[in-house]
């Protein structure tokens, strides 16, 4: 069977460090912890878990930090988590099968992480990433923020999930912050840079400068095709905040240049013609969201519920409002299907009733 290490970079976490490491304690054979400047109790409770705790002088490069964590790893493979990632009973079995079935040849190991879910549970967000790696490989991550860790080999997808359970979305300019000290030092950000820093520029607000960025990365055509749909999406939602509701179509049409529509657009698409009420027009983008089909091992942003829930229960409202309450109906039970216990579903059934009392009593 192949051994394998832990490899952490954390930081002040002694809110949800435990329940990582607990969650990892009884599958991993080694546990390094590479702390890059905690001033609480992480420390103390790492060292319940493992004494192979190492101080790291924080320099704004994850990928520095990491690569240290990495070269500390004694074992034949590498997994890497964050300390608000676990993994679930039912991932902690999957992965016991995978290290039981798991042979040298494979190179690395890809798992879905799971960052988004819905009042019940279910996950709404999601992608792969690269998270078991062969130690022998000597992989690299690269980037000093949103960094990812350059594999090449036989790859693998496993069924192993990680899930993320950070509530705390406190917005923060950490990320934006490392971008611009690297811009004013007149270094160039990467193709992957590009991308990152107008996302960044989008969440904290400053959409006339995430379009430039979005618009630059798109304009290099160099991007990795799932990066160039999700910046269509992204650039969107900027122009929508800059009330420049042509270009924010012309931005989501722009993402069927790399590939075929994916439901996440012709979502966004359908809620632009529902908010303008254009009932007919958001019923053709939705229907056609019910029609794809889910691209297979994609390592690309998933939003699960655009694949099935969101499209039926949006065409349950769309078709309602034209009169057509019989198929409005249909696709509420459809929604139904993805979601029994759904609130939205269920107000929707004692909407339908009541419209048909009041009908029969008329």
């Amino acid at each position: 069977m192949q051994t394998i290490s832990l490899c952490m970079i954390v930081k002040n976490e002694e809110h949800i460090l435990e329940k990582c490491l607990m969650s990892v304690d009884d599958i991993v054979d080694e546990v390094i912890i590479v702390d890059t400047g905690s001033a609480d109790r992480t420390k103390e409770i790492a060292r319940k878990y493992t004494d192979a705790i190492y101080d790291f002088e924080w320099n704004d490069d994850f990928s520095a930090a990491r690569n240290f964590s990495f070269s500390k790893a004694t074992k034949d493979y590498i997994l890497w988590l964050d300390a608000d990632d676990i993994m679930l009973p039912k991932d902690r079995a999957e992965f016991k099968s995978l290290k039981e079935t798991l042979n040298s040849p494979v190179d690395a190991v890809m798992m879905k992480y799971n960052t988004g879910f819905d009042m019940q549970g279910n996950v709404t967000f999601s992608y792969f990433r690269e998270r078991l790696v062969k130690r022998s490989c000597l992989f690299q991550w690269r980037e000093p923020v949103h960094e990812y860790l350059e594999i090449y080999g036989k790859i693998i997808n496993s069924d192993v999930c990680i899930t993320h359970t950070k509530t705390d979305y406190a917005p923060t300019n950490r990320n934006l912050s490392i971008y611009e000290k690297l811009l004013s030092q007149r270094k160039e950000l990467s193709l992957r840079g590009l991308y990152y820093y107008a996302r960044e520029l989008k969440d904290n607000g400053r959409y006339h400068e995430a379009i430039e960025y979005f618009n630059r990365f798109l304009l290099s055509g160099k991007g990795w095709l799932e990066d160039n749909i999700t910046a269509c999406s992204e650039l969107a939602k900027c122009f929508a905040n800059e009330g420049m509701h042509e270009q924010q179509l012309l931005a989501l049409t722009r993402s069927f240049l790399y590939d075929t529509p994916r439901a996440e657009i012709c979502c966004q698409i359908g809620y632009i013609y529902k908010t303008k009420e254009d009932y007919n027009k958001a019923a053709f983008w939705f229907q056609l969201a019910t029609t794809l089909k889910k691209p297979e091992n994609s390592w690309g942003f998933s939003q699960n519920d655009c694949w099935g829930y969101v499209p039926c229960i949006e065409l349950s409202v769309c078709y309602d409002r034209l009169g057509r309450r019989d198929e409005a109906e249909r696709y509420n039970e459809l929604a139904s299907k993805y979601k029994p216990n759904d609130p939205a579903v269920e107000y929707n059934r004692i909407y339908f009733e009541s419209a048909k009392t009041a009908q029969l009593n008329e």
